[in-house]
């Protein structure tokens, strides 16, 4: 799976290739299907009377409650494609994932996507292997600002890997013209000021995955993260690693991959016991 992650980087998506690798994707997920620990496709319905398919990964040969994280495909991209790149990271990491497409949550008027990720928050609530107390939420690309807003509306979800709120802070600032690079001092406390009140409408852990092909730039990811610092906020950063190849730079995505879930579990565990 990792393999054909890398080939589909590598392959322009206008090459006619590229619908082969996904198609390769697609075909190893429902062979993966048939294996011990399954993949099952989950329809999702919500209170809009939208549903829609996911995947849901369960754990493998657990007894009792196992945590769950709802994780969000970038834009463009099918829950299949972020299947396949996450199967080898989260398979025996003690964790159920529930992968739906972005095409699927997004919406163009506000407060749709929040009910539809409710429908997908709900169906883990019924299920009888998840603990529904340790829930978390995962978005990559513009679904980082999906998962910020609903960690924000819904106090159900236990930790989130998103964008900290700094999409729309960014948005925000464009849109009233300020200069975040100012030399008054006074000006970077009342940024500071207004970062940590969008930061603490969160009340779970928060990673902030930042550079890259992210929508947060690095540099403002360690100025909330230096905010939150001084506030005692739990939020910490990560920025991926970036391979060269001779057909151009490549994000690492396995490590990246590794540290976000290896916080996920770490922040959805830490206080079960073994």
């Amino acid at each position: 799976m990792t393999a054909f992650e890398v080939a589909r980087r590598l392959v322009d998506e206008e090459d006619p290739q590229s619908g082969d690798v996904l198609a390769k994707i697609e075909a190893s997920i429902q062979t993966f299907g048939a294996l011990e620990q399954k993949v099952e496709q989950a329809q999702i319905a919500s209170s809009d009377q939208t549903d829609f398919l996911a995947y849901f990964v369960p754990v493998a040969n657990r007894n009792g409650l196992a945590p769950a994280v709802i994780c969000i495909s970038r834009e463009g991209e099918t829950a299949a494609t972020l299947l396949g790149r996450l199967l080898p990271t989260v398979v025996g990491r003690g964790i159920s994932v529930l992968v739906v497409s972005h095409d699927d949550v997004s919406s163009r008027w506000r407060g749709q996507s929040k009910i539809l990720l409710s429908g997908c928050l709900d169906y883990l609530l019924v299920r009888p292997d998840v603990d529904t107390t340790r829930i978390g939420i995962y978005g990559e690309g513009l679904s980082a600002s999906l998962a910020t807003d609903f960690a924000v509306s819904d106090r159900r979800v236990a930790a989130a890997s998103c964008d900290g709120g700094l999409w729309n802070w960014t948005r925000t600032l464009a849109s009233v013209g300020w200069m975040t690079r100012t030399a008054d001092r006074s000006g970077e406390d009342v940024l500071s000021s207004r970062r940590l009140r969008l930061i603490r409408q969160l009340r779970c852990p928060v990673l902030v995955v930042a550079g890259g092909r992210n929508i947060v730039s690095a540099a403002e990811a360690i100025k909330l993260q230096a905010d939150c610092t001084a506030a005692r906020i739990d939020l910490e950063v990560a920025i991926p690693r970036i391979v060269r190849t001779p057909a151009g730079e490549i994000e690492n995505f396995v490590t990246s991959d590794e540290s976000i879930f290896g916080w996920l579990r770490h922040k959805l565990t830490r206080n079960l016991a073994p």
